[in-house]
């Protein structure tokens, strides 16, 4: 069943199979709890076949698993973990090719909900529009310090998702108004270093 963490992945099929739009799709609507094939498609916007196959996929890959109870499309799955993380592995161009290609599937996935409420903010209440927020900061670090301020930052988020964890599976324990937010955190530098140890015809 689904234990607190992340999951540290180690292998790049594990990356790969992260890599599609519907899979993560997936993942994130068992974040609130077990779900069938059907009741995933209906949040998703996808049939039950299609979330059959992609369900199938992730467990193969130990990302979900039977909840029990049910049969064929009325099985319901969990996470079997909540999150994942994957740490650079410069020197692995196997690694960093799956790597890439998943942080370039959730990029589109983060800039289009992002897009959208862009688009739609003027629609929401007062209240919301007013408390959305955009920031962008250039600061002149180090690697160790970049570091330092991402360990900070995970921090903060890990305190505040202990206080609401309830909230996440159980409807009945949110105040009235709330949503789902997503907090993003990016932090990369904005060009490239003066002498690269990374070898051009591997990356990519």
């Amino acid at each position: 069943m689904e234990t607190d963490g992340p999951r540290t992945l180690t292998d790049a099929r594990e990356l790969r199979a992260l890599s599609h739009p519907v899979r993560l799709a997936l993942l994130e609507a068992l974040g609130g709890g077990p779900l069938t094939a059907t009741q995933a498609g209906d949040l998703i916007g996808e049939t039950p076949t299609t979330c059959s196959f992609h369900l199938r996929q992730l467990a193969r890959y130990g990302f979900v698993e039977e909840a029990g109870g049910g049969r064929g499309r009325a099985r319901p799955w969990r996470l079997t973990r909540r999150g994942w993380s994957a740490p650079a592995r410069p020197g692995d161009p196997d690694w960093t090719r799956a790597s890439q290609a998943l942080d370039r599937v959730l990029l589109d996935r983060y800039t289009q909900r992002l897009r959208r409420f862009v688009d739609e903010a003027p629609t929401y209440p007062k209240e919301w529009y007013e408390a959305a927020v955009g920031r962008q900061h250039l600061v002149h670090l180090t690697p160790a310090e970049l570091a330092e301020f991402a360990a900070a930052y995970q921090e903060l988020v890990a305190d505040f998702t202990a206080r609401f964890d309830a909230r996440r599976t159980d409807p009945a324990a949110r105040p009235i108004g709330t949503l789902p937010v997503e907090l993003l955190l990016f932090g990369y530098p904005v060009q490239p270093p003066e002498v690269s140890d990374v070898d051009p015809t591997t990356a990519g």
